[in-house]
């Protein structure tokens, strides 16, 4: 297939978007990073092989420039109580404190899990991605995508102290 930069954005951009705010949470950079990541595919779309969906390959490419803008940073992982800090306030502080300790919880059991399971769950829930999406851009089946979210939330009611079937 032969693809133009304004076809390729058009139909890429939000779902490149989506995937890059589920890796930083940070509107921006998940901005800021879509932009590149078009870039730099328009820059290389002769060395793209078809071996795998357009999708896949901008997302790997958005993946790479993420890490690329974390090293910059000097950090390795995104920073969620950051994040968490510029929520705006609430009408109820005593609910609205109660609501970011319950995120920061979250957040840091997110991190105790693989990477992988990370990903799925992020891309899942900040993304809103389906799971055969998840699949595509991860280069796995929509099956193991659906397991890994499963068994990471799992884990993840362990981790926070709940039951294992709540």
């Amino acid at each position: 297939m032969v693809w133009n930069g304004e076809d390729m954005y058009q139909k890429h951009a939000e779902g490149v978007y989506r995937y890059l705010f589920a890796l930083c949470r940070e509107a921006d950079t998940a901005e800021e990073l879509t932009q590149e990541t078009f870039y730099q595919a328009l820059k290389s779309l002769k060395s793209f092989r078809g071996d795998c969906a357009p999708q896949t390959w901008l997302c790997a490419i958005a993946k790479r420039l993420w890490y690329r803008e974390l090293s910059r940073r000097g950090r390795t992982a995104p920073m969620e109580e950051e994040a968490l800090e510029q929520v705006p306030a609430d009408d109820d502080p005593a609910r609205e404190a109660e609501e970011k300790d319950d995120k920061l919880l979250l957040y840091r059991a997110i991190q105790k899990l693989d990477q992988d399971t990370r990903e799925v769950i992020y891309l899942r829930l900040a993304g809103d991605f389906t799971f055969r999406e998840i699949g595509t851009i991860l280069n796995h089946t929509e099956v193991w995508a659906r397991m890994r979210f499963y068994r990471g939330k799992e884990k993840l009611v362990k981790l926070m102290g709940g039951k294992e079937h709540e």
